[in-house]
């Protein structure tokens, strides 16, 4: 993705989120020059990669396949002095735009539709393995504290203020017919690196051209 798209994105997102009066904490404004004097009291935001998200999933296509985060919270399973063991992200979800198929063998999660005037489209299957939907079992879920199964390959609805669990295992992909949403997500701690199990071959973090220069970091910026 180009820079320039990145950061198109990220003043669109600002401005949504402000008419959905969410406030974000205060380091989702540092600039790159700030973070050059942010010491190493700020390390869990470097470390546990809190701040802005945003990927095409190697599609090469974001308006169709991607997803824009921005991590709020998050513990470090590879961090002994993290004592964390939950993450709170939000996602911002474009008409039309697919996260794809995956699933999380550690983490556990809801997924929230926080507001947008839009329904959320949840698509879920069992697991036979990491490139296998299990077509013929049926598929744990929770809505909102309701525990039941649904047939392989059900769309789960979400109205605004409605959430679904997403248990161990559980290959989901969602999107949004007609509306930009914002949506929450509490979990249990979140590691892009090691526990996204996608269907097809993907990008988790986007390659990135540098056509401008950004205005604000990625979490995936930090590490250079």
């Amino acid at each position: 993705m180009k820079r320039s798209e990145i950061n198109r994105n990220i003043r669109e997102t600002i401005r949504f989120i402000d008419e959905m009066k969410f406030k974000l904490p205060p380091f989702a404004y540092w600039t790159p020059e700030s973070w050059k004097n942010k010491g190493t009291e700020y390390d869990e935001i470097r470390q546990n990669q809190l701040g802005w998200d945003l990927t095409d999933f190697g599609s090469g296509d974001f308006d169709k396949t991607g997803l824009f985060l921005f991590t709020i919270r998050n513990g470090n399973l590879y961090n002994p002095a993290c004592k964390k063991n939950y993450a709170e992200k939000i996602l911002i979800v474009n008409p039309g735009q697919v996260t794809p198929y995956h699933y999380h063998k550690n983490k556990m999660e809801d997924i929230i539709n926080r507001g947008g005037n839009g329904v959320l489209n949840v698509q879920v299957y069992s697991s036979l393995n990491e490139r296998e939907l299990d077509k013929k079992s049926p598929v744990p879920v929770a809505v909102d504290g309701r525990n039941y199964q649904v047939d392989p390959g059900t769309v789960v609805k979400l109205s605004s203020g409605e959430s679904i669990t997403l248990f161990q295992g559980v290959f989901h992909q969602f999107w949004s017919d007609d509306a930009k949403l914002l949506l929450g997500e509490v979990s249990m701690v979140n590691d892009d690196h090691q526990d996204n199990f996608f269907l097809e071959e993907r990008g988790r973090f986007p390659a990135v051209e540098e056509d401008e220069k950004p205005l604000f970091l990625l979490v995936s910026d930090y590490s250079r």
